[in-house]
């Protein structure tokens, strides 16, 4: 028997099927486009999250040999779905990037008081959360708001779809910006103090649960066999850091995709001066009574940005990855980028904020900055300046999440990142750490085929699955002939990075609609 896992992201659903020693039997992934229908607005209808689930599992499960005995869901945090009470949607998925709420996400922080709100979710107020959108549905469109009986996570949406109730795994729900992480609960002050009823949310339960088995009808769609079990995934960081192993105290991820988000799992969320003062994320774990503390930043969307500024926009909807083309370094552009890079440092200081900033100040309407351009500069100086840019703000990220957490030495990294050797290298010399490669590229998927392995009976723990299954490849080490050449770009980026922090809306909102 095999075991297949679907990951849906916001711009993309993956979907492997892992034998049950860990090998990749086959993949496919379909890609989609968001909406941006005002200044801010992201949106998507979340019927194309169900069409992609439903064709990424026909393609993969196609003339499999090995038939799959258990499906786990993980996907993306924050997006949501408004449902009525016939489970139909009601309006488009809000999508985490979507920046509408600012001013309910403010005034959430000034009434309930930032230390407590952290305290109670691990979170700081954000408008990318679902309760700050909700008060804004409520307030601006309130046909919408009257017609919603739920807000779904988009596994929650998912799982109506296939007829199975529509939980939410407690890393999910802790993205909500409502849920008291340690009684893995809603939290009563926060509903009080929004005035959002416990009903209109999801029904939280543990990663690993079995929400049912799939009926004809809906295995047909999925291409899957009657009764095939279906396990609760969670949210994609958690799913990935089982997937490299990170499952408890000593082992930090690095998932490098759209955004980058370096995570270090241990026994109680990091609730201390420091990870507050960095606004860092501490929440469920996918691991039964543990806990993962992140910090993150934009990453793979200004690889993807300065991609499509220079030959459009490679994927089509629906175009799975290895007919189009994976993204980053794997396709030959980025091949041939990295081999015409200048040796040494560019002099270019580019930050990766396209939409904004996240740790330490998380500032929605910060943008972008590109520095030092000359009249020699040519793409390849701009391909590296980015890794470089990116390589500063994961150098940055080491050191405040080893603030809150305790010092490490040892990351093990995974996504689309990874196969790039020249940010690899850059980023390792940058920041001083040893990047361990992980074996498997797919570190979401493998997180959830292990929490399907163990649903299912197939391993007799998560820990016993990691041993069997998680390993690395190779280990990049700090260079430091490399950090001393940077040494002085580095400080150059740190001060136009710092800048960020300081601008106001009134000077991004011009700018937001040419970006969307």
């Amino acid at each position: 028997m095999s075991l297949l896992a679907i990951d849906i992201g916001s711009s993309r659903c993956k979907a492997v099927v892992f034998a049950t020693t860990g090998e990749i039997l086959t993949q496919h992934a379909c890609s989609y486009t968001a909406e941006f229908p005002a200044p801010s607005h992201a949106e998507i209808d979340p019927e194309r999250f169900w069409h992609a689930v439903c064709h990424s599992s026909q393609a993969v499960s196609h003339n499999l040999s090995d038939p799959v005995r258990a499906l786990c869901l993980s996907s993306h945090g924050e997006t949501f779905v408004p449902v009525n009470g016939r489970d139909e949607a009601v309006a488009p998925a809000i999508l985490n990037q979507d920046n509408r709420a600012t001013e309910e996400a403010v005034w959430l922080e000034r009434t309930f008081e930032k230390k407590r709100l952290f305290e109670i979710t691990g979170l700081v107020a954000h408008p990318m959360y679902p309760v700050p959108k909700i008060l804004w549905l409520r307030k601006h469109r309130p046909d919408i708001f009257a017609s919603s009986v739920r807000f779904l996570s988009v596994i929650g949406y998912v799982l109506l779809r296939l007829g199975l109730p529509a939980y939410v795994d407690y890393s999910l729900a802790s993205r909500y910006l409502a849920f008291d992480i340690r009684q893995r609960h809603w939290s009563d002050e926060i509903l009080t103090l929004t005035e959002i009823s416990a009903e209109c949310l999801p029904i939280p339960v543990p990663a690993g649960t079995i929400a049912g088995k799939l009926d004809r009808s809906s295995a047909n769609q999925l291409g899957l066999s009657p009764g095939t079990m279906v396990v609760m995934g969670g949210h994609d960081q958690p799913c990935g850091a089982l997937g490299v192993g990170a499952i408890g105290p000593g082992r930090v991820a690095d998932s490098m995709g759209t955004y980058e988000c370096l995570l270090a799992a241990s026994d109680q969320p990091s609730s201390t001066e420091a990870a507050l003062a960095a606004s860092l994320n501490s929440y469920c774990h996918v691991v039964p009574d543990k806990f993962v503390t992140l910090a993150y930043f934009p990453s793979g969307i200004m690889i993807k940005w300065f991609h499509d500024l220079l030959y459009g926009e490679a994927y089509g909807e629906g175009v799975p990855a290895q007919d189009g083309g994976p993204s980053y370094a794997e396709s030959t552009y980025y091949e041939a980028l990295e081999r015409e890079a200048p040796a040494g440092p560019t002099g270019l200081c580019i930050t990766p904020n396209l939409i904004g900033t996240c740790n330490p100040d998380f500032n929605p309407h910060a943008r972008g900055i590109i520095s030092g351009l000359g009249s020699n500069t040519t793409r390849s100086h701009i391909y590296k300046g980015i890794l470089e840019g990116l390589a500063c703000e994961l150098s940055q990220m080491t050191e405040i999440l080893a603030n809150a957490v305790g010092g490490f030495q040892d990351v093990y990294v995974t996504g689309g990142g990874s196969q790039s050797a020249l940010g690899l290298q850059l980023r390792s010399a940058l920041s001083g750490r040893y990047l361990h490669v992980m074996a498997c590229p797919e570190a979401v998927c493998l997180g959830g085929a292990i929490l399907a392995g163990v649903a299912s009976g197939e391993y007799g723990s998560l820990r016993e699955a990691v041993e069997l299954l998680v390993r690395d490849v190779s280990v990049v080490s700090p260079d430091h002939a490399i950090a001393a050449a940077y040494a002085q770009q580095a400080k150059q980026y740190r001060r136009l990075r710092s800048t960020l922090t300081a601008v106001p809306e009134q000077e991004s909102s011009q700018g937001q609609q040419e970006e969307r």
